[in-house]
């Protein structure tokens, strides 16, 4: 195993580190730190950059990969506006599109929805994830809006791209 391999795996492994401990602070406090979306994009930065020094990817590849993102993250910033994600979700989703690039993207956004739903199912049917939310508007969209961590559901996505990358 090469050298530049070897980063490669690393970055991959820190990738995920990097969702998991973003779940683990959106479920504890409703918020994802923008230092985990920043440093999945500079892990990102490191392994695609040792690839393309190995000859494992192209220039064209990588510039797919952040076209992936920059439209996850116009389509995010969208459901931002509307109410739909938070801030810190649309900027951890953009990030993992980054190694999810064009091939894996619909595997990202396919499994987030899923563990999105079961998770909005749970707190539907009276589960308690995150912080508790004020007492006041009983509406469902207000109980989702405001007790619905999406950071899992994200590291969800990002932990299966991961294990694609890793059998490829």
């Amino acid at each position: 195993m090469s050298l530049l391999v070897a980063l490669q795996s690393v970055c991959l492994i820190a990738f995920v580190l990097l969702l998991v401990a973003a779940a683990w602070q959106d479920v504890r406090t409703m918020r994802i730190a923008d230092a985990y979306s920043l440093a999945i994009v500079a892990v990102y930065a490191v392994s695609a950059m040792s690839a393309l020094a190995a000859d494992k990817t192209s220039l064209l590849t990588i510039g797919l990969a952040v076209g992936c993102a920059a439209a996850v993250f116009v389509f995010g910033a969208l459901a931002f506006a509307l109410g739909a994600l938070g801030g810190g979700d649309v900027k951890l989703l953009a990030a993992a599109s980054l190694f999810a690039g064009p091939a894996l993207l619909p595997d990202l956004l396919m499994v987030t929805a899923l563990t999105g739903s079961v998770l909005g199912a749970a707190i539907f049917a009276g589960a308690r994830l995150g912080p508790a939310a004020p007492a006041g508007d009983a509406t469902i969209p207000a109980r989702l809006r405001r007790s619905l961590p999406y950071g899992p559901a994200i590291a969800a996505g990002g932990l299966w791209v991961a294990a694609a990358l890793a059998t490829s």
